[in-house]
């Protein structure tokens, strides 16, 4: 193998490694978009729960619940 073929070979072994360090960095802001989309829908949940809660029991401290 000559110094241009070389060349052309590390080249192509640079541009692949670059790749996949692109493929996997591309991974983990996948994953963590994910993540934060789910936490925001169990924050959601849990506010929806506590305020039902919260005007269940207005309901019931002025007795609109019977």
């Amino acid at each position: 193998m000559n110094n241009s073929q070389n060349a052309e070979f590390q080249a192509g072994q640079a541009k692949a490694q670059a790749q996949e360090k692109g493929s996997q960095l591309m991974d983990q802001a996948s994953n963590a978009a994910q993540s934060a989309k789910e936490s925001t829908q169990q924050a959601g949940q849990q506010m929806k729960e506590k305020a039902q809660d919260a005007a269940d029991s207005v309901k019931n401290a002025v007795g609109a619940n019977k």
